[in-house]
């Protein structure tokens, strides 16, 4: 006898794809954490565990603002992706990451009560995880790009 075939997963909206990547964000944030103050604090003290905390908590910051403005420009355009309200918004986003980075590095930069080489590498770690998450997310979803009536669909 042959497996029954699962019946196939109905199509994902960009709302509940880019909460997906909020919760994955978060996960990965608090792994960074655990992971980047836990090496921190082995090799700086409190310092490499302050370095490592204040990454994973500035990237868990940036991971956000890009789902939060993508989930924040489908609803108020109603998914209609091609409105220029839609790009204002994401780039907006984009504005305000780039601006809170900027002070961000400013703010830190030559502080002795952080370690500045853990903080590099714990937000080079949350980039590169981020990716991860996004790419896992975005390959397991099925946000259909297209909204034709295949036969057989029902109406």
């Amino acid at each position: 006898m042959t497996a029954p075939t699962p019946a196939p997963r109905p199509p994902q909206t960009p709302v509940a794809l880019f909460r997906r990547v909020l919760i994955g964000g978060g996960l990965l944030a608090v792994a960074v954490a655990l992971v980047g103050g836990g090496i921190g604090l082995a090799v700086d003290g409190s310092r490499g565990l302050l370095g490592g905390l204040v990454g994973a908590v500035s990237a868990a910051v940036f991971l956000g603002l890009t789902a939060v403005s993508i989930i924040v420009a489908t609803r108020l355009t109603r998914g209609d992706m091609l409105n220029p309200a839609y790009f204002a918004i994401i780039l907006g986003g984009l504005f305000v990451k780039f601006a809170v980075f900027f002070a961000l590095a400013l703010a830190l930069r030559g502080q002795d009560w952080i370690n500045g080489t853990v903080l590099f590498w714990s937000i080079v770690a949350a980039v590169l995880g981020s990716l991860v998450v996004d790419t896992v997310a975005i390959s397991r979803s099925r946000v259909p790009y297209t909204d034709a009536k295949l036969p057989g669909d029902p109406s």
